[in-house]
């Protein structure tokens, strides 16, 4: 995968951690947000609030448990599906989620509340009001969410980062076309953005789509972009 011509580069813009930033913008929750906005690594954080130690103290070991607790929540990963992942046992894994929860009490009360409106109402929504029915959401659901109950809180997240990356393309897009900039946009992965562009113009594509991206919507907590640029897409991967 390489430029069309000779002098040109990939850019590849890419949002950071989207999902866990719309769980802080939607679930209001104090310390999930302080730390985006303070820009500290959010699986530190959160390993540092879950294991009860300073953020300096955190281990590798224990910032893996945090991401994939984090990323968990977001899916409705059950305590089976994280011992797996871990390759720890079922109680040990039971004991992290419940332990985040305790920690991060108001994205507990959002979860709910994602199940609830669609259990009363036979759809989930995102973030830009589009609505996907979903049916089989239980009044009262447990710990152990069925396909339908995982299915309307991954709307909430994925839906609402699929608007927000489409309303970037239609900003960055117009941004283009009005400003005459020879940079193309070539096809959208996941939260991904790709571009073309002579290298002459690299700076300015840059800068053009950081504040495109990064104000598409007004989000409680900040979006970010991270940037790669090179001569193929290896090169683009591995900045």
């Amino acid at each position: 995968f390489i430029p069309g011509d000779a002098d040109g580069l990939l850019v590849s813009a890419d949002y950071s951690q989207i999902e866990l930033r719309m769980l802080a913008h939607f679930s209001g929750d104090v310390a999930l947000s302080q730390a985006f906005q303070a820009g500290i690594d959010i699986h530190t954080a959160v390993a540092a609030e879950v294991f009860g130690v300073a953020a300096e103290d955190v281990d590798s070991a224990q910032r893996r448990v945090a991401k994939a607790v984090n990323f968990g929540v977001i899916y409705g990963q059950s305590p089976y599906g994280l011992s797996a992942a871990l390759g720890i046992g079922q109680d040990e894994a039971a004991e992290f989620i419940d332990n985040y929860f305790a920690q991060y009490a108001q994205v507990a009360d959002y979860l709910n509340d994602i199940l609830q409106e669609c259990s009363r109402t036979g759809y989930a929504t995102t973030i830009l009001g589009r609505r996907r029915e979903i049916s089989g959401v239980r009044d009262e659901p447990t710990s152990q969410l069925t396909m339908p109950e995982r299915t309307a809180i991954n709307t909430a997240f994925r839906g609402s980062a699929a608007g927000l990356i489409k309303k970037a393309m239609i900003a960055i897009h117009e941004r283009l076309e009005r400003e005459s900039h020879p940079a193309r946009m070539l096809l959208q992965i996941h939260d991904e953005l790709v571009f073309e562009t002579p290298e002459s113009e690299c700076d300015s594509l840059i800068s053009l789509i950081r504040h495109e991206m990064e104000h598409a919507l007004d989000l409680a907590v900040p979006l970010i972009v991270d940037v790669g640029v090179g001569r193929n897409w290896l090169d683009v991967k591995g900045t």
